[in-house]
Parts: structure tokens; sequence; C-alpha cells
């Protein structure tokens, strides 16, 4: 009887851990993930992560989008420049998270991680 590979199911965990940390798209499955308590402890680490770059994100943007339509003159511009800079970085940080995973390194972030794990 031929024996399992034991490293399948890390790989696996670890393809799972990519797809959580894909920018707007990933959330929804990192949400799944927590909200069923399934996964190891590593997948539910990385899914609040991912949950909280996202809800982040989605205020900061969500703010930033009211700001412009309250305010008038450069300041409009100055908000919709914040706005792309915000999202730039989201994205940005989403990628680099990917990379770090690849390498095999934690996925920490320093304060987002902390605030990331007094999720529920």
């Amino acid at each position: 009887m031929p024996q399992p590979d034991p490293f399948q199911e890390q790989d696996l965990n670890r393809l799972q851990i990519f797809i959580y940390l894909i920018p707007v798209i990933g959330f929804l499955p990192a949400l799944w993930t927590l909200y069923h308590n399934r996964g190891t402890l590593e997948q539910r680490n990385a899914s609040r992560l991912a949950v909280t770059l996202a809800l982040g994100w989605l205020l900061g943007y969500g703010l930033l989008s009211a700001g412009t339509q309250v305010s008038q003159g450069t300041t409009t511009l100055s908000l919709l420049i914040l706005a792309s800079l915000l999202t730039s970085g989201y994205f940005l940080t989403n990628l680099w998270l990917m990379v770090r995973l690849w390498q095999r390194q934690p996925l920490r972030l320093p304060g987002f991680s902390r605030l990331s794990d007094r999720l529920p």
C-alpha cells in the first residue's frame, strides 16, 4: 500500500493561504474560514490578517470617497490621490505577504497582526 505524501497537505494549506491573500477577492474565503472556525492555526491567522487588511482598506476608501463628495476644489483631488495611494498600498501589502508566504516566512505585519489577533 503506498504511503501518503506528508507534504501534499502542507502545500494545499499554503495554496489556501495564497487564496486568502488575493486582494478584494480573498476576503470572502478568509471570512468563510473564520466564520466556520475551520482550518489550521496558520490558516486562521492568515485569514484574520486578510480580513483586517480588507476591512481597513474598505473603511479608508469609503471615508475618502465620502470626503470627495463633500469637499470642493483642490481638496477633492487630494482625497482622490490619497484613496489611490491607499488602494495601491493594500494591493502591494498583499503581494508582499504572498512573497513572504512563498519564501516560507511568517506573515506578520506590525500593528495589523496584533489587531487581527484580537478578532474572534
